[in-house]
């Protein structure tokens, strides 16, 4: 703390310091010690990545730009705790239901029931189990004065019994993070649950508190994500790239990181421990601004993600009545999201996850700036923006002070597609600005959208609840042609025509002409399995608890004195109207660039996997493996997404999906070995999977503790050839499993029609491909495959590779007797005759 020490400036401040007990001397130690620092720094310790912003000072002493890093991002949050005395019971996530929320797993019944105990205990045995501090506590109350001892004695246990009753909830709480910190029952064989993790769910379900909780009644209960060890993610990054560097290549990245590991590593290591101990989650805000937020490229394509309707129910040919339904269901999610009356999702109905992600689902936007963008979330939100043939209308969801119902939200959807006006200049294409690079979108709005009705009618865009298009163009799935229909679906969704839609919202809602409806969502504030979670919530609501009449509108009836949707006025000169015609010809270039692919596999799924006992995850991975090394005749690094929501503001961490036994298992299928053997290598290779993707759930992964370690040197000024490596990696092969019936409501074995498409995103890398998929009940898995045409690396090859790794293998696969070793018969068959089964993909698709 020497550093601190000479920021401060001299023993007698911190004599002065001392003397303030207890929460004062903490506040004026992070008020002072911030103010030095700024006063010190300025503005030139913004937290960047160019070390020659800093001044003399700072590269004397670099550890007080992290310092200064750490108070700008957790000490209004920390003031703010401490102002409210409340402490760990923060009630900031949900205000109408904050208290509830905030004494969890303490419930009313449980405060009657404590208080009464003890003040029984004080009043009928004539013991004063409190040594006299009743009679003082109660002197303490102002009317005290006209109050008799006993009553003075019966406020004094009130307010004992409420600190019992705290003193519980607390240590309630604090039992409940330590079981919630033991991931043994992970690791455990599947399907065999042992004593010792029998014992540890009754210990978890009796702390978790017997009433129902509420979507934030764990938050306080999660612990935090562990730090690793330097010394094991040394050891675990140099398994992930064994299978892919040659031994000359791998020699000199283990000097490397043991150099990493002696030398600098320790010290960054300190610092992110600091941080940890500090923070709530050490990775989660540095992942979200450095890894999204200060993305100066377009978020369209490169950042957004899409997500489908159902593949084969079409509850209205209606536009209208479609959105109808749909918004009302949303704003209804909405609504119980603000009164946090939803149930967190927990695994296996005891494991609480983190809901801190649903916080910023609506109200929000991504706010543009020149170094970085900003995430803007309004409390509350009473409008959506609606988009139409070029046109910005604002409409009210509330009426008389209630929502909106499904026919009144269509009457004025109904409004919107019947108003003939033409778009104001420059009006049409607007939105192409947050479609292309960020900078030009700052400056623009910085220079002509921050004055009179631009400046208004921005406001509403960017303070509506969420974004709707209602889009001219039809999209569907046809089984008469279901790839080339679907192609155009996702690629509509991803980017549109690049200017109707706005891509800075947090949700995109876009209502297709015949009815077909899907999301884009801006990824920076949440992940996908967040806004998953609302699309399954509304999709149950939609045909089911809401329904239509025979001729497709919504139920009820429309409202003739409702006021009508507010046409937004736009003022827009034409030096912006050359920025956004700039910042489209970026846009359009991009999203002709990218070539996607939706595959719809239904010969066999998860079940016929499961039955040979092989985990439906780690098959898909390997299968992706075998289908991108017969295809390139290398393997690559490879990303999967898993996510560490076990921990209190957790979100995604990464599996390297490559691994020694999965080449092992891929350079059998194309080798002359015996089914034996590869069925043993396949299952070695899912069960490997299986243990990094349980490591990556449970904070023991890489990436995310290599990336603070890099973040912090770069704050130091001390620059690491490991880690600058290591981050400079390119993932060729991104893949994510988008999660399904997080809730139960839909059954899909009675109802199958009701199955999603699911969702996908574009590549990550220039020269890479992403793939999404969804496994859908037990005979449907759906791919979503993206690529760019620029790239001579990513052929659309690997495309038809796995194309024909699944949609041909009915021949074999819909054996409802097929076994383990046959499944690998299955991907040999599949695999083997390259030219025959690339003729059958180019005659099935229209590659």
């Amino acid at each position: 703390m020497l550093f601190l020490h000479r920021i401060v400036g001299g023993d007698s401040v911190w004599q002065k310091l001392i003397r303030l007990w207890p929460f004062s001397s903490l506040l004026a130690l992070m008020a002072l010690t911030y103010s030095s620092v700024m006063r010190l720094f300025g503005r030139s310790t913004s937290p960047e990545f160019t070390p020659g912003r800093r001044n003399l000072f700072a590269l004397r002493y670099p550890e007080c730009v992290f310092l200064h890093f750490l108070w700008k991002c957790y000490l209004f949050k920390i003031i703010c705790r401490f102002k409210t005395g409340l402490g760990e019971f923060d009630l900031s996530l949900c205000p109408q239901n904050g208290i509830l929320n905030g004494v969890y797993p303490g419930s009313a019944p449980g405060f009657v029931l404590v208080l009464a105990g003890y003040l029984g205990r004080a009043h009928y045995l004539k013991v004063d189990p409190s040594l006299g501090l009743l009679v003082k506590l109660g002197k303490l109350v102002p009317v005290s004065r006209y109050m008799s001892t006993q009553k003075q004695m019966l406020v004094g246990g009130v307010m004992v019994g409420t600190g019992l009753w705290i003193a519980i909830i607390y240590s309630m709480r604090t039992v409940l993070k330590g079981l919630l910190s033991w991931h043994g029952w992970m690791f455990a064989p599947h399907g065999k649950i042992t004593c010792q993790i029998r014992i540890w769910l009754i210990l978890v379900k009796i702390f978790s508190g017997m009433q129902t909780p509420m979507l934030y009644s764990f938050q306080n209960s999660l612990p935090h994500l562990p730090l690793p060890s330097v010394k094991d993610t040394m050891r675990r990054y140099l398994e992930s790239v064994r299978p892919l560097l040659s031994d000359e290549e791998h020699q000199r990245m283990q000097s490397l990181a043991l150099d990493f590991e002696k030398n600098l590593g320790p010290k960054l290591q300190w610092y992110l421990k600091l941080k940890s101990w500090w923070a709530t989650n050490y990775v989660s805000d540095w992942w979200e601004e450095y890894i999204y937020l200060r993305g100066r490229g377009p978020i369209m394509v490169n950042s957004n993600y899409y997500v489908m309707d159902f593949l084969y129910a079409f509850p209205t040919h209606l536009q209208a009545a479609r959105a109808g339904n749909v918004i009302h269901a949303i704003m209804l999610y909405s609504r119980n999201l603000d009164r946090a009356q939803m149930k967190p999702l927990m695994l296996q109905n005891t494991i609480p996850m983190c809901s801190s992600q649903y916080e910023r689902m609506f109200n929000t936007s991504r706010i543009p700036g020149i170094e970085t963008d900003t995430v803007q979330h309004m409390s509350d939100s009473r409008h959506i923006v609606v988009y139409h043939r070029g046109r910005y209308f604002k409409v009210g969801m509330f009426y008389d002070g209630r929502l909106l119902l499904p026919r009144e939200i269509e009457q004025q959807m109904e409004r919107i597609l019947a108003d003939t006006s033409e778009p104001q200049p420059g009006e049409e294409t607007l939105a192409a600005l947050t479609a292309g690079d960020r900078v030009p979108w700052a400056c623009a709005r910085n220079a002509y959208l921050r004055h009179g009705k631009n400046k208004k009618s921005l406001d509403s865009v960017e303070k509506a609840s969420f974004f709707v298009t209602l889009d001219d163009t039809e999209q569907r799935y046809d089984p008469a042609n279901p790839v080339e229909s679907l192609d155009r679906y996702a690629k509509s969704l991803l980017h549109g025509k690049c200017y109707d839609r706005w891509f800075d919202k947090s949700i995109n809602l876009i209502v297709f002409k015949n009815g077909t409806i899907g999301l884009n969502a801006e990824h920076s504030w949440a992940d996908a399995p967040v806004v998953g979670h609302l699309w399954e919530q509304v999709l149950s609501m939609d045909p089911v608890k809401l329904g239509y009449t025979a001729d497709g509108h919504c139920k009820g009836e429309p409202h003739h004195n409702l006021p009508g949707p507010q046409r937004l006025q736009w003022n827009i000169p034409p030096e912006c109207q050359t920025m956004i015609a700039n910042s489209l010809s970026v846009a359009v270039a991009l999203a002709d660039d990218v070539d996607s692919h939706i595959i719809p596999f239904s010969d066999f799924g998860k079940g016929l996997i499961k039955k040979c006992k092989i985990s439906p995850d780690a098959f898909i991975q390997l299968a992706l493996q075998l289908a991108h090394y017969r295809d390139k005749g290398k393997f690559c690094l490879t990303y999967e997404a898993s996510m560490t929501r076990l921990f209190r503001e957790g979100r995604t961490e990464t599996v390297r999906s490559c691994t020694m036994e999965s080449c092992a298992f891929v350079r059998a299928m194309i080798s002359n070995k015996t089914r034996e053997e590869r069925l043993r290598l396949l299952t070695q290779a899912a069960e490997k999977h299986q243990q990094m993707y349980r490591l990556a759930m449970t904070g023991q992964g890489i990436d995310r503790h290599l990336f603070c370690l890099y973040v912090v040197s770069k704050y130091l000024g001390q620059g690491s050839p490991f880690l600058q490596e290591v981050l400079s990696e390119p993932w060729k092969l991104s893949t994510s499993q988008t999660p399904l019936q997080q809730g139960e409501l839909f059954d899909l074995v009675n109802h199958p029609e009701y199955v999603t498409s699911g969702g996908g995103f574009g590549p990550v890398a220039d020269d890479g491909y992403g793939v999404a998929y969804v496994i859908i009940g037990e005979k449907l898995i759906n791919f979503h495959i993206s690529s760019k045409r620029s790239s001579p690396e990513t052929m659309r090859s690997l495309i038809l590779f796995i194309l024909s790794l699944f949609m041909f293998a009915s021949p074999v696969a819909t054996n409802e007797t097929l076994c383990g070793a046959e499944l690998v018969d299955t991907l040999q068959f599949v695999c083997g005759a390259d030219g025959f089964y690339i003729s059958k993909c180019n005659s099935y698709s229209s590659v």
